[in-house]
C-alpha cells in the first residue's frame, strides 16, 4: 500500500516577515543597525536577501520594523504588568508596570539591546529618530493613562527605566564599587 504524501505548505509572506523581524531582532541586537547587514539577516532566517528586499525595501525599514516590534512588546509588557497589579493607586500601577518590564527584558534581552541600539541611531538617523519618538510617545501616554500619575512620577518611571537599562547593560550590579552600589541602589531586574 502507497504512504499518503504529505501536502507542502509553503510560508506566507506573512509568516516570512516574521520570521526576518525576529532573526533581525536578534541581530540587531548584536550588532546594531550600523553593523548589521541585510544579507546576514536573510542567510540568518533562511531566505535570499532579494526576498528580505521584497519584504522590506531597505534596511532602515526593517531596523524601523524590528523597533516597532520591540514597542508593541514592551506595551504588552506593561499592559501584563497592569492586569496584575495589586492595587490601584499609581504607584502601584507604575511599580507593577516596572516589574512587568524588568521580567521582558531578562525574559528577552535582545529588546533591551535594540531600544539601546536605536537610541544611538536615533542621533543621525532622522527615520529611526522617528520611530523611537513615536514609540515612547505612545508608551508614555500610556503609562500616564492607565497609571493616573502626574506628570514628575511618569518621568520619573521612564528615568528610572533607562537607569535599570545602564546598570543591566554595564553589568553594574556584579561590581562590587561605590558609584556601582550607587546607581544600582533600589533598581530591581531579573
Amino acid at each position: 500500500m502507497p504512504e499518503p504524501t504529505r501536502e507542502r505548505r509553503l510560508s506566507t509572506a506573512d509568516e516570512r516577515r516574521d520570521t526576518v523581524l525576529r532573526t533581525a531582532l536578534g541581530a540587531f541586537a548584536a550588532r546594531g543597525y550600523y553593523g548589521t547587514t541585510t544579507g546576514e539577516v536573510a542567510k540568518s532566517a533562511g531566505i535570499s536577501q532579494a526576498y528580505v528586499y521584497r519584504l522590506f525595501p531597505d534596511k532602515e525599514t526593517l531596523f524601523v520594523a524590528v523597533v516597532e516590534h520591540c514597542f508593541a512588546r514592551i506595551r504588552e509588557s506593561l499592559a501584563d504588568g497592569v492586569a496584575g497589579t495589586g492595587g490601584s493607586t499609581p504607584e502601584a500601577v507604575l511599580s507593577a508596570m516596572g516589574e512587568a518590564y524588568a521580567r521582558l527584558i531578562a525574559e528577552e534581552r535582545p529588546l533591551l539591546s535594540v531600544q539601546m541600539h536605536a537610541q544611538c541611531a536615533a542621533l543621525s538617523e532622522p527615520a529611526v529618530r522617528e520611530v523611537v519618538q513615536r514609540g515612547y510617545a505612545r508608551a508614555t501616554e500610556y503609562v500616564r493613562g492607565v497609571s493616573g500619575a502626574d506628570e514628575a512620577r511618569v518621568q520619573e518611571f521612564f528615568a528610572r527605566g533607562m537607569l535599570c537599562h545602564l546598570v543591566v547593560a554595564s553589568a553594574a550590579d556584579e561590581v562590587d564599587a561605590p558609584w556601582a552600589r550607587t546607581l544600582s541602589a533600589g533598581i530591581r531586574h531579573h
